[in-house]
């Protein structure tokens, strides 16, 4: 068999088996008081899961609620012990004598004086006056 006709038949039979695939089973005839039957018991056993499972849910809460109330109460103490030893330690490091901004500016200041030293060093005794523009 060629592989173009392979290919056809498997393309042809293909909507056959997904249509073979989606058809639900048909279900077993069940009598309507059993089923109803069953259907009650389901739903009284559904009931009885969830309030289980609220039961469940508010005792995990307030477990919860309990220990994050300590581990808050924990965490608050160790705020203030560290907010105490920053205090300490800023007064106990000594003020500095120029502020970043005030330092920034000393460090440019040290550059342009070095390159106007340096400038003056490299020129030499030449004195002539040089004309900028011809």
């Amino acid at each position: 068999m060629r592989p173009g006709s392979l290919i056809l038949l498997m393309t042809l039979s293909l909507p056959g088996a997904v249509q073979a695939e989606q058809s639900p089973p048909q279900p077993a005839a069940v009598p309507a008081s059993a089923a109803q039957v069953q259907i009650d018991s389901l739903e009284q056993r559904l009931a009885i899961s969830e309030e289980q499972r609220d039961a469940m849910a508010a005792e995990l809460q307030a477990n919860n609620g309990e220990r994050e109330s300590v581990q808050l109460q924990r965490l608050r103490q160790e705020n203030q012990r560290l907010k105490l030893q920053l205090k300490k330690v800023q007064a106990q490091a000594p003020q500095q004598l120029l502020s970043e901004q005030q330092m920034w500016f000393v460090v440019g200041a040290g550059a342009s004086l070095l390159g106007v030293i340096i400038g003056a060093l490299l020129r030499g005794k030449r004195r002539s006056r040089r004309e900028w523009l011809n």
